[in-house]
Formats: structure tokens, sequence, C-alpha cells
């Protein structure tokens, strides 16, 4: 067997090798693309749960606000009131 008849054959053998460990890696990175959704979806409905906790604090934050925003409009016009009167009673 001369060095011609060998060469083609090892980089056939070569190329086999390759090919076969190429398909191995397709089918590891699906194996790891499918596990990768699982836990996509898995975080996705965790998520999902959080929404209405989200959504509670959230309307309970604006109440809050509302009802303090009140207390301080209050509060503003009360003080208003009096230094009105007090400069209506030092102007008579």
């Amino acid at each position: 067997m001369t060095l011609a008849e060998f060469l083609p054959i090892m980089v056939q053998i070569l190329l086999i090798v390759f090919l076969v460990v190429l398909i191995i890696l397709g089918i590891k990175c699906i194996i790891l693309l499918n596990k990768t959704d699982k836990l996509l979806d898995d975080v996705q409905n965790k998520v999902s749960s959080f929404d209405s906790i989200f959504s509670l604090v959230d309307s309970f934050g604006t109440t809050i606000s509302s009802g303090i925003m009140n207390i301080v409009e209050f509060i503003v016009n009360s003080i208003n009131k009096i230094i009105k009167r007090r400069k209506e009673d030092e102007e008579e």
C-alpha cells in the first residue's frame, strides 16, 4: 500500500469521525436547548405567579399615596385658612 492509496482512506476515516462528532454535538445541543426551554418555562410560570402580588402591592401603594395626598391637602388648606384669617385680623 502506497502513500497515494493510504492518504485518501485516512482522509475519509477522519471525515467520518468528524461527522460522527458533529452529530453527537448536535444531539447534545438539542438536549441542552430542551432543558433550557423547560427551565425558562418554569421561571416564566413562577414570575407569572408573582404578577398578582405585584399588582396588589401597586394598588395598595396607589391607595396609600392618594390617602396621604388628601391628608397633606387638608393640612395645607387648614394652614392657609389660619394664615388668611390672621392677615384679615391684622388688616382690620
